[in-house]
């Protein structure tokens, strides 16, 4: 725990959060930060258990006093508005979304139904719960939800693309998304702000670059290369392989989450990146050499030999990369983890957990892989 969060602990109410899509990748990371770090804090976790949600990513959390988990489904409204009522939720975290690109291409409906029409849904029912705690605290209400929030986490992706030479994201960067799923994702973050200038709902959006670590789905490019390795199956690397993404580490993100919920203003905006632009070709390679080190029994030896190009995705985006001056300047937080670090400590982590992923190679994935991927 840092000195700001032990500080916090002692200055602060106890919140009460809904987390959603808490059993997913940087979901269950968050969920774990929190209940570390607010140990009083009451946690209830939302989850639909789709495909990438897990509920063993928060099996150690299950026994404790503070912690519910419920599967659910976003869209439900009135499963929404029981929960924030029975629970007293003053803070919802929001991260459930549909949020493969791959996945978006093949079948965008679920896209439009869980990243639009759920976040409409968990942002009208926060909403009237708000405005009722207001009409029953009368001439306290300001003061009394004055600690409410309603964090929407999203993605660097609905700025659309950059050049080489383009000056990285901002917060006034003009939204331009190329895919379904980044283009579903703008249309949740609209929503969000215009709960804000239109009802005064106190929302905060968060766009962040490229996560990785531990609960990684394999879909996703890191861990698909760490397991593929480890399977001696094909590395594919989509194009020329010469697309940059900034990488930021999920703990660092999760710690600029903390930091947004509790010192953050609502109405605004703030971009979260890693400053670590690689190419994805390189970054391949870095895994590589790291599984050579780490992994002496590989199938396949140097893991360099799998690299396989495969036919590009359809509306590739060139370049991502995040200017996190204002999350730096105004509320002091800086990713902490170096790309070569972070991956070495996710590589181990999935070399130390082949109980975790190794369940979730199932018929269903393999289908889905064999048709993104036909010719690795």
């Amino acid at each position: 725990m840092t000195f700001s969060q032990q500080e916090q602990q002692i200055s602060r109410e106890p919140r009460r959060l809904l987390i959603t899509g808490g059993a997913g990748f940087i979901g269950s990371n968050f969920v774990h930060h929190w209940c570390e770090n607010y140990p009083d804090d009451r946690v209830v976790v939302l989850d639909a258990l789709t495909y990438a949600g897990n509920r063993q990513n928060l099996a150690d959390l299950a026994e404790r006093e503070n912690f519910r988990f419920v599967q659910g489904d976003i869209c439900n409204r009135p499963l929404i508005d029981a929960l924030l009522r029975e629970e007293a939720i003053n803070t919802v975290a929001h991260f459930a979304a549909e949020s493969h690109v791959d996945r978006s291409i093949l079948g965008p409906d679920a896209f439009i139904s869980t990243n639009v029409v759920g976040t409409f849904t968990l942002l009208d029912s926060f909403r009237h719960h708000w405005e009722n705690q207001g009409q029953l605290d009368g001439d306290n209400s300001s003061e009394n939800r004055s600690n409410y929030r309603f964090l929407h986490v999203s993605t660097d992706e609905v700025y659309g693309s950059l050049s080489s030479l383009d000056h990285p994201f901002t917060e006034t960067t003009p939204y331009a998304p190329n895919s379904p799923y980044s283009a579903s994702k703008a249309g949740s973050d609209h929503l969000a702000r215009a709960y804000y200038h239109t009802y005064g709902l106190p929302t905060i959006i968060t766009n962040c670059s490229n996560n990785y670590g531990p609960y990684h789905f394999p879909e996703k490019l890191i861990p698909l290369m760490c397991i593929n390795i480890l399977l001696g199956k094909p590395l594919p690397v989509y194009g020329d392989g010469q697309n940059i993404r900034d990488w930021l580490y999920v703990g660092d993100h999760c710690h600029a989450l903390d930091v947004v919920i509790n010192k953050g203003q609502p109405g605004e905006t703030y971009n979260i990146g890693g400053n670590n632009e690689v190419k994805n070709i390189d970054l391949v390679h870095q895994i590589c050499e790291l599984m050579n080190e780490l992994a002496p029994d590989l199938p396949v030896r140097p893991a360099e030999e799998l690299i396989t190009f495969v036919k590009d995705r359809p509306g590739h985006d060139r370049r991502y990369a995040i200017d996190a001056t204002k999350i730096r300047t105004e509320l002091g937080w800086v990713p902490a983890e170096t790309v070569e670090g972070g991956l070495r400590r996710t590589i181990e982590w999935y070399l130390t957990h082949r109980d975790w992923w190794q369940p979730l190679l199932s018929d269903e994935y393999q289908a889905y892989y064999n048709k993104v991927y036909a010719n690795a």
